[in-house]
């Protein structure tokens, strides 16, 4: 069954290239992902066909409308319910939302999908927020003009973990984040660079030993020391999963981390 999404948007124009680029197309073509653009213009009304105001209280900026989001879901609802599919939740993107994780991603991949609001100007009326969404989600701590790029990258996350899109189907799960930690580095050929200034930079030599245990122990420690350094954060998380052996904890012990 493939996942939908119904994004409603300022800008469908957007979304048209970024359906024909790169591996995640494969998740187009096949129809793994069903990808419906809804112009909120298209459910506004006047000769202007606003879809903002001005904020009650006064202050910068605009609000976008009840009016045409109300109108532009209950058109996603009825088309929803023709196809013969269940009703999708809400996704507002906002800073105020919970961050975006690979869990909440994989949770996405394999359900039917969801209804993805991409808000614009200052925000969109509280009153459609608590009558309509049911999830907000941010991207990160700093603000973007508005909810298509998000709604972009949450498409392309749950899009190249369609089977078929990807050429190694297990390549998603050495991915960051998919065990809870970072990645780990990556090297390819020569196995000797030279650098432009004359130094040079060598491939680990247990990456070309040809042990696969000893290259999984060196990939597991690299994993544990740069996420220690850069996100202790998600080391503090796997201890609390559990998900931290007693192997890894004498490696970050002598790390001193």
């Amino acid at each position: 069954m493939a996942v939908r999404f119904d994004v409603i948007t300022l800008f469908p124009e957007l979304f048209a290239p970024f359906q024909t680029i790169g591996v995640t197309r494969r998740a187009f073509d096949s129809k793994a992902v069903d990808l419906r653009l809804w112009p909120l213009r298209d459910f506004a009304e006047g000769v202007y066909r606003r879809v903002d105001d001005r904020p009650f209280g006064g202050g910068p900026g605009m609000v976008m409308l009840v009016e045409p989001l109300v109108r532009a879901l209950q058109a996603i609802r009825a088309d929803q319910q023709a196809q013969g599919g269940e009703r999708l939740p809400v996704v507002l993107f906002s800073p105020a939302g919970r961050p975006l994780t690979q869990s909440r991603v994989e949770s996405l991949a394999s359900s039917p999908g969801a209804v993805l609001l991409c808000g614009r100007y200052e925000g969109v009326d509280q009153r459609f927020i608590d009558a309509y969404v049911d999830e907000e989600l941010s991207m990160g701590d700093y603000v973007l003009s508005g909810g298509e790029l998000p709604a972009l990258t949450l498409i392309d996350a749950v899009a190249r973990l369609q089977p078929g899109v990807l050429h190694d189907a297990a390549s998603h799960e050495q991915d960051s984040f998919s065990d809870g930690l970072l990645d780990c580095p990556h090297f390819s050929r020569p196995e000797v660079l030279t650098l432009p200034e004359g130094s040079e930079a060598a491939v680990p030599p247990v990456l070309m030993s040809g042990h696969h245990g000893r290259i999984a122990q060196w990939r597991r420690e690299q994993q544990l020391r740069i996420t220690a350094q850069r996100r202790p954060d998600l080391i503090e998380a796997a201890r609390a999963r559990g998900e931290l052996s007693q192997q890894d904890e004498h490696f970050l012990s002598d790390l001193g981390l």
